[in-house]
């Protein structure tokens, strides 16, 4: 796996960033940030850091979320706007100028929402993988979308404890839902097993039951972006997969035609593509963000 990095900033009082570079940053190229999806790390985009024509295009920066990977912040509660502004703030700690793109997987794709959002001049474009702009309304679950608010008031009182709890693992009947919803029923088993003690290992002791509780408490309570579509102006290449488990393609379709003053906001449905599409799907995605960011470099 490609090794990661942290680097301080000052958002919530002090934060140590993990990231990803797979090659030194070239000044000369464009840059796209990459979010990874609620409990994932970095390592979600490992084929993308392994791709020759996508590393030759553009510079790769993959930014793991507040209460995710290696990334570690003084404070136990955080938002997805903090993420955003923690992402913006890494780009400058690491001397990144200039317009970036930014492409997020799940909670990643309203994350770089939010960046486009907080700084539109810093992003040059968006391009959200297997989404939803929603919060947990009544529409979001008839039209077949992950129900957040009825699966995940258990796991956040489990998670919940005014006593240290030095010996907590994240259980496995959880780790299961991101792994199996994600990647797909048809994951092979080295895979699977491998994200069981990826996730094992983030979400152990104290500190490790604070943070899974804290992103559990962000998926289920987040707050709509339908309202604030319209402020983005940049462009959108929404990427779903038929198969996503999590977020259905009559969402996307809906929600793609709410960014009302993007320059140009499309869908593009990937025949068979999981949740995790940049996974499943990893030539279909590369090479459209290929494409999408040599046109609006």
């Amino acid at each position: 796996m490609t090794s990661i990095k942290t680097i301080r900033v000052p958002h919530l009082w002090g934060t140590d960033a993990a990231y990803v570079q797979p090659r030194p940053y070239d000044a000369s190229k464009p840059t796209c940030v990459l979010v990874n999806s609620f409990t994932m790390t970095s390592a979600l985009y490992e084929a993308q850091f392994k791709d020759e024509a996508l590393l030759n295009a553009m510079n790769l920066v993959a930014i793991e979320p507040l209460g995710h990977g290696q990334t570690r912040t003084s404070s136990d509660t955080f938002t997805y706007w903090d993420t955003a502004i923690m992402n913006l703030q890494v780009l400058d700690a690491l001397g990144i100028k200039g317009k970036v793109f930014a492409l997020g997987t799940s909670q990643g794709g309203w994350i770089v929402v939010r960046m486009a959002l907080l700084q539109p001049d810093r992003i040059a474009g968006i391009i959200p993988l297997g989404t939803s702009m929603d919060y947990e309304s009544e529409r979001t679950r008839k039209l077949g979308n992950f129900d957040a608010w009825g699966t995940l008031g258990g796991p956040i009182q489990e998670f919940s404890s005014t006593k240290p709890t030095p010996e907590f693992v994240m259980p496995e009947s959880f780790r299961v839902f991101p792994i199996y919803v994600g990647f797909g029923k048809g994951i092979d088993q080295k895979t699977a097993e491998w994200w069981h003690e990826e996730m094992k290992c983030n979400y152990s002791g104290d500190d490790g039951r604070k943070r899974l509780r804290e992103v559990t408490v962000n998926l289920r309570d987040r707050d709509g972006l339908h309202g604030r579509l319209s402020e983005v102006q940049c462009p959108v290449l929404w990427l779903h997969g038929t198969q996503d488990a999590a977020y259905s393609v009559p969402n996307a379709e809906e929600e793609v035609l709410l960014f009302v003053n993007s320059v140009d906001a499309r869908l593009q449905v990937v025949e068979g593509g999981e949740h995790y599409l940049s996974s499943s799907h990893p030539e279909v995605v590369d090479k459209a963000l290929i494409e999408f960011v040599q046109k609006y470099s």
